[in-house]
């Protein structure tokens, strides 16, 4: 019997004669996690796993450490990304070069190919290889595909403790970075292609949390619920901090660029990052979205854009109306071409 760690997703496998001999539930330490997995066995052909964080009753600062010490290296979500970067930063690299970073990842790859021959991206089905696309795409346009295929998979999940379905945080991460660029291009254009990376990623705290949610799903839909709170809110009030927060120190542990991580930290009260232009960015492109109803939580009709935030970037009511269109343009657009 193949049994799923929910907390990590490493397969095991139980000979089945071991499950029917046991009469009640059993739990199992994960060796990839080091978490324990509880076992259903009352359904003898589809046993249920419920993982149980080896952190416990861990709070604040305590659970942060030890998230933070569970975390592992950079994922495969910027990983690719971030050498593809460092390729085209240097002057002496060539379309040649780019394409074997990305064919190192045939999955993402794969993807790339098939969004550079969408209609969107107006090349009729004509692109055969990584280093065509990348003549006829431009360096540019090549590096937005490749986010997108990074960072389709990850995104792309259910997340049970947010009540998020599969591809909710995966479209409103497009919606997010959609808008940033756009908002970007009009009033800091060299920031643009940042923009859209900070947008792409700028939840993936709660990838990070969503297990640990899980687990005190109870109190966290209470206090959402109850207390007509935002997530962040009630994130604070269950674990000690909020998804931002671990998102930015996850991100400084992966040498994100800091004002990338400074964003992520900030986007929900952008009025504490000392006049960050990006994270005011971030906070408007993120509130945006949450109104287009893309992807939205149990919490999307609480977020209220800061009145300082589109003083600072200049931006009024009629431009988020705009905004609103126009990201919602892109995202019906950009899931048909993934």
């Amino acid at each position: 019997m193949e049994i799923v760690c929910p907390g990590c997703t490493k397969k095991l496998n139980i000979p089945d004669e071991r499950l029917h001999a046991l009469k009640s539930n059993v739990t199992i330490p994960c060796p990839s996690c080091k978490g324990d997995i509880e076992v259903d066995i009352q359904s003898k052909k589809s046993p249920s796993a419920t993982f149980i964080h080896p952190e416990g009753q861990l709070t604040g600062k305590e659970l942060k450490e030890a998230i933070l010490k569970s975390v592992g290296d950079l994922p495969p979500m910027p990983q690719v990304a971030q050498k593809a970067r460092q390729v085209i930063s240097n002057p002496d690299s060539n379309f040649k070069d780019l394409a074997k970073v990305i064919e190192t990842d045939q999955a993402i790859a794969a993807k790339v190919l098939r969004m550079s021959n969408s209609a969107y991206y107006g090349s009729a089905g004509n692109i055969s290889s990584i280093q065509q696309a990348s003549v006829f795409l431009g360096t540019k346009a090549l590096m937005e595909l490749l986010n997108l295929a990074c960072a389709s998979g990850p995104l792309g999940k259910s997340l049970n403790g947010y009540d998020l379905e599969s591809g909710d945080l995966w479209k409103h991460s497009l919606a997010v970075a959609a808008g940033s660029r756009i908002i970007s291009r009009n009033i800091k254009p060299d920031l643009a292609d940042d923009a859209f990376s900070a947008g792409l990623i700028h939840d993936v705290g709660k990838l990070i949390l969503d297990s640990y949610i899980h687990e005190k799903k109870e109190a966290f839909n209470r206090v959402v619920r109850e207390g007509k709170v935002t997530f962040p809110s009630a994130e604070k009030a269950v674990l000690g901090f909020d998804h931002a927060e671990i998102a930015s120190e996850v991100c400084d542990k992966w040498k994100i660029p800091q004002h990338l991580s400074l964003a992520i930290r900030y986007h929900h009260n952008p009025l504490e990052s000392e006049k960050n232009d990006l994270t005011y960015i971030l906070h408007v492109a993120d509130v945006t979205a949450m109104m287009t109803g893309i992807g939205g939580g149990l919490d999307g009709m609480l977020y209220r854009i800061d009145e300082k935030a589109l003083d600072f970037l200049g931006f009024g009511h009629m431009d988020i109306t705009l905004l609103m269109s126009e990201i919602a343009e892109y995202v019906s657009k950009t899931v048909e071409s993934v």
